[in-house]
């Protein structure tokens, strides 16, 4: 297993007195692209929450480059180098795309990334600079929304459910650009109801079900065992 940017050891996380998550383990490597699966309410975005700080572990630990952040606040997570793409994209909606951009821009220790790299990921975006951001279409928010991550210099970015509501063109040009940040060295945690996508972009991939961790192996092993899959994800 790979480990190093990215370790989630034995967490427990609540919302009130509803306990979510029981003894979440997980970890991304260097580099790595990591899928977490499972049906609606199994905890992967509670998972994610737990990681930037947003809903914070009762129990366990949270290492990220090598640092404690277990009871770090969101803005000192994000600024020690995480990126994050919500699944309802966060975007200014009133802001223009170049607005929006800007006040994403912070240093890290990783590599600095300038409005100029995120247009060779997305040819469209330079065009766009100047439109206020409530009229963008969907896959056009996306790449918003993956660029301001990027513009964080982040060394991990996590995506919840970056393929909802887009259309299937777009949903490739998503899991492509996945790809492209692994070939740059970042890491990738991604939450992600299309299964199929997911674990064809993916190193490795964790499935859970009520709040645990009920399977973890190489993406590539589930991408292609029917039964397997059928028997963790219903499908």
């Amino acid at each position: 297993m790979s480990a190093g940017m990215l370790s989630v050891a034995n967490i427990d996380t609540s919302y009130g007195e509803t306990q979510v998550l029981f003894d979440v383990s997980l970890n991304v490597g260097p580099g790595e692209v990591v899928a977490l699966l499972g049906p609606n309410g199994a905890g992967k975005t509670t998972a994610l929450r737990s990681i930037l700080g947003l809903t914070p572990a009762r129990r366990g630990a949270i290492r990220f480059d090598g640092c404690d952040i277990t009871r770090a606040h969101t803005h000192d997570i994000a600024r020690s180098g995480i990126g994050w793409v919500p699944d309802d994209r966060r975007i200014f909606p009133t802001l223009t795309v170049a607005r929006n951009l800007a006040i994403a821009r912070k240093r890290t220790r990783f590599r600095a990334w300038q409005e100029k790299d995120c247009f060779e990921i997305f040819s469209a975006l330079e065009y766009l600079m100047a439109r206020e951001c409530e009229n963008l279409s969907g896959g056009e928010m996306q790449m918003v929304a993956i660029s301001r991550a990027l513009l964080g210099s982040p060394g991990l970015v996590l995506f919840d459910e970056p393929s909802q509501g887009l259309a299937p063109k777009v949903v490739q040009d998503v899991m492509k650009t996945i790809t492209r940040l692994k070939s740059e060295g970042i890491s990738v945690l991604v939450v992600e109801q299309n299964v199929q996508s997911a674990l064809a972009v993916a190193d490795r991939a964790y499935v859970m079900h009520a709040g645990a961790i009920v399977h973890e192996g190489p993406a590539h092993a589930l991408l292609h065992d029917a039964p397997l899959q059928r028997r963790l994800l219903g499908i």
